[in-house]
């Protein structure tokens, strides 16, 4: 596959940033993060990059520049991040994983049957605002849907400012809502649970069967049909970011995620009598007079403050880790200083 550098996103800023590697290296998009190594594509040929240790930690969309020593490549340096989606790593430690870099619009799939889990979208859609990209709601099995309107509605409910597109597989056409959204140049990231109909959305914007795809299993559940992150550019023009389905999603926010994604209540919580309302039996309280009148949706609150204690705790379990390694490094050091008989700087 070798396709030009502005059909994997490069532009004018990137050409600028790039100037002063240009005489010893070579502009690249990692297409694919595996243990120990990196696919990458040039402006000329694909390439496989072996990772060491001193290899920045890489995510699938980043640009980078890479060296050649002894006829073999190496990653040089990591270019800027306009963009980075990351979420909680497996296991609840308090670091990030990196799922996806240089992403202007997510695409967060979800399927229209069985019943959607509003939870799971709200999260996906923080991660997205979080991230600097622009989320977009995908709502795929449309045609399976009873009321295919309702469920896109109450969709749109659980992401206030956010465009929510019903796509189907089962009509001619049933894509042609995402063109919009498929500029060229610009990169699409899928995001959303097992099942959801991401490959099948893939193999439907590519023109071919590129990736495999499964029914879901008997209890609703999806079965894992993409185990790689994979940068796939479309013949539109547009690049598609395709990453495996996400059982659960623990939220890494770091930015206005949260507050955009629930914007609603961010604000009715901006015009409590006191600044530090609880929202609980405080009186002046504007989300809980919002809650009585029915304005407001007791669900909505519930996912706002959920997400809210998450993210603090994992600000708090990553402070705490990072003062602890840092202790650390200073135990060490004056450990070494004593061996030595130096003085501590």
């Amino acid at each position: 596959m070798s396709v030009s550098l502005a059909a994997l996103g490069w532009d004018a800023e990137r050409d600028a940033e790039f100037a002063p590697l240009a005489h010893s290296t070579v502009a690249a998009r990692v297409r694919r993060v595996e243990r120990g190594a990196v696919d990458v594509l040039t402006g000329d040929n694909p390439l496989r990059v072996l990772t060491t240790a001193s290899t920045p930690d890489l995510a699938v969309g980043d640009w980078v520049a890479l060296g050649v020593d002894d006829r073999t490549w190496y990653v040089d340096q990591l270019l800027s991040r306009r963009t980075l989606i990351k979420r909680l790593v497996v296991g609840g430690r308090s670091t990030a994983q990196l799922l996806a870099a240089n992403v202007d619009v997510v695409f967060v799939v979800v399927p229209a049957v069985p019943e959607p889990r509003v939870g799971m979208t709200e999260r996906l859609v923080a991660l997205a605002w979080d991230s600097g990209a622009t989320p977009v709601v995908v709502m795929t099995k449309a045609d399976l849907a009873v009321d295919p309107v309702g469920v896109a509605e109450d969709l749109g409910a659980s992401a206030p400012g956010v465009d929510v597109v019903s796509v189907s597989s089962a009509v001619d056409g049933g894509y042609d809502a995402l063109d919009a959204y498929l500029v060229p140049g610009r990169t699409c990231c899928l995001l959303g649970r097992s099942g959801a109909g991401k490959s099948t959305l893939i193999n439907a914007l590519v023109g071919e069967d590129l990736l495999a795809t499964t029914d879901v299993r008997s209890d609703g559940k999806g079965r894992h049909t993409t185990t790689f992150r994979e940068l796939v550019p479309l013949p539109g023009g547009a690049i598609a970011l395709d990453t495996p389905g996400l059982r659960g999603v623990g939220v890494w926010l770091d930015g206005d995620g949260l507050a955009r994604t629930f914007q609603d209540v961010e604000e009715l919580a901006a015009q409590c009598r006191f600044n530090d309302c609880g929202h609980d039996s405080e009186p002046g309280c504007a989300v809980n007079a919002a809650l009585d009148d029915g304005t407001l949706d007791e669900r909505r609150v519930a996912g706002w403050r959920k997400l809210e204690r998450e993210a603090q705790w994992i600000a708090r379990r990553h402070d705490a880790r990072l003062q602890a390694e840092e202790a650390r490094r200073w135990k060490a050091i004056t450990v070494q200083m004593r061996r030595t008989g130096r003085a501590r700087p």
